[in-house]
């Protein structure tokens, strides 16, 4: 059974033919009505089109029905693209479409794009299949288009970007923060213990995702933090001592 579904919140109409685990699930919305229900897809498809023209609400460039293949291998909500069937960070077995539709606008996924969505990618929270948001591959297309590689957007830029966007920066503080880093480097602790790359990895890069998230909420940058540090240790002497550096006094 194909359901049209009405987010009045956000002013959306859809199409599922699982409520449960689209719209409550994963798009995390239970206050929502169902206009239309029926077992034939292309009714579906129609319905869906005329309904969101009778609302005034934005209207799909594409039919439920010419979406259906390909969101086996894409899922789509209104901020993030997941990509189906994944199980780990390297998307290992995933090809990776050429064109991702956002808001109606073609994302055409470049080497660099794609280079980028494996290497920075997220697990989701109800499942091990793995997800980008749609703001940060729009603004990496535009970046393409539009700017020279020096003013693309850093991965800092995009960690800040997430942080905002989680609330992070909003309502978070340097104190939580703070705690959170004792956490990560525990994390980092264990995996050098265990000799676990692949988690010694992860550790450190939770580590500079939390030291950029503290920054930022003292009204600061981490890469000025870090050039500022670079600065004094590049003048420093010294000698290695028991495996430690150890400045001239």
């Amino acid at each position: 059974m194909y359901y049209i579904y009405h987010l009045p919140k956000i002013k959306k109409i859809g199409c599922t033919n699982n409520l449960k685990n689209r719209v409550e699930k994963q798009q995390g919305f239970k206050d929502y009505k169902i206009l239309f229900k029926t077992a034939s897809i292309e009714e579906a498809s129609m319905k869906e089109l005329e309904l969101q023209k009778q609302y005034k609400y934005k209207v799909d460039s594409k039919q439920y029905k010419d979406l259906f293949i390909m969101k086996t291998k894409l899922y789509q909500t209104i901020s993030t693209t997941t990509f189906v069937g994944t199980k780990d960070k390297n998307l290992t077995g995933y090809k990776l479409p050429d064109i991702i539709t956002i808001e109606g606008d073609d994302i055409v996924l470049t080497e660099d794009i794609k280079d980028f969505i494996i290497k920075n990618n997220l697990k989701s929270q109800y499942s091990d299949e793995r997800y980008v948001y749609n703001q940060t591959l729009s603004n990496l297309y535009r970046a393409g288009l539009d700017k020279t590689p020096e003013q693309q957007p850093t991965i800092y830029d995009l960690i800040r970007q997430w942080a905002s966007h989680k609330g992070i920066l909003t309502s978070g503080d340097t104190k939580t923060q703070y705690v959170k880093l004792l956490e990560e480097t525990g994390e980092l602790a264990k995996s050098i213990l265990k000799n676990d790359r692949e988690e010694l990895i992860d550790a450190i890069g939770d580590c500079v995702v939390v030291l950029t998230n503290l920054a930022a909420l003292e009204g600061l940058k981490i890469e000025d933090c870090v050039q500022t540090a670079y600065n004094v240790i590049s003048k420093r002497t010294g000698k290695m001592e028991n495996g430690t550096f150890v400045k001239d006094k």
